[in-house]
């Protein structure tokens, strides 16, 4: 039986067979931009889970990137997210063998797919429930708007892309599970030293980070005094690690959501 992936987040099982369990090939998702593999791994006896495989011979080189780092990157941003305390990222693990070789494995998330967290509205539509983020038309030439809600579980993926330096938040990569947990999914662009933020949630850019967020907050400030968490450093390049630090500075000094860069695409294209 395939069990429920999200009965198993957290637990040492889950993360000990995604990272040694033989792998049950399913099949190739064929929108992904790099190879992925779904797959089936064992978890306990009379338990399996479904999950996410990138291997890295399937990544495609990246002129920003250095080459065969991007399921690294993923790993982290996982990592990064529980040390935060956000869990906001399906539990993600670094196997050192696998049908295609090393890569990252994930859980894969069921997503309901008529829950919409971005989303392209008309032009007047009520906003009282989303973010504005930018007008444009659509293939008809009528005005529309592109939104996201304003889920506190969005805000955390909004300050942990802050932290990661995500260069590429899609609307697709944030989904709701059968439980209506939020996920967000998809980081191998992320912890670049240049600022390369790109994201669709922009709807704290410049505003205060709130209360509710006070414990990542406060774990930030604990890695600034002991030290980042060598369970994310040790996927990044020295000027990486330093990059990293100095964002994490830079939002304990203004606790602020950033704005977008000017001299970066600050929206994803496609934003979905």
């Amino acid at each position: 039986m395939i069990s429920s992936a999200t009965q198993w987040i957290g637990t040492d099982a889950l993360l000990h067979a995604l990272t040694i369990g033989e792998l049950e090939v399913e099949g190739r998702l064929a929108g992904a931009s790099n190879g992925t593999l779904r797959c089936i791994v064992s978890v306990a006896p009379a338990s399996r889970v479904r999950c996410v495989y990138k291997p890295v011979v399937g990544e495609r080189p990246l002129w920003d990137f250095p080459e065969g780092t991007l399921s690294m990157r993923e790993v982290a941003s996982y990592e990064m997210s529980e040390a935060l305390a956000l869990g906001v990222v399906p539990p993600t693990v670094w196997r050192t063998t696998g049908p295609a070789g090393p890569g990252m494995c994930q859980v894969w998330i069921d997503e309901v797919a008529d829950v919409h967290l971005v989303s392209v509205l008309a032009a007047g539509a009520d906003l009282s429930d989303w973010h504005h983020i930018f007008d444009g038309t659509d293939e008809s030439g009528d005005l529309v708007s592109l939104v996201h809600s304003r889920d506190l579980v969005l805000q955390k993926v909004a300050l942990l892309d802050a932290v990661i330096n995500n260069a590429d938040r899609k609307g697709g990569h944030l989904i709701v599970d059968t439980s209506n947990r939020v996920w967000a999914i998809d980081h191998g662009v992320s912890f670049s030293g240049e600022d390369k933020l790109r994201t669709v949630l922009w709807g704290w850019a410049g505003k205060k980070i709130p209360n509710e967020l006070s414990e990542p907050v406060a774990a930030m400030s604990t890695m600034i005094h002991t030290g980042l968490p060598e369970t994310v450093t040790r996927w990044l390049t020295a000027d990486e690690v330093v990059a990293l630090e100095s964002r994490i500075e830079q939002l304990l000094a203004t606790r602020t959501f950033p704005m977008p860069s000017p001299g970066w695409p600050s929206i994803p294209w496609p934003v979905f």
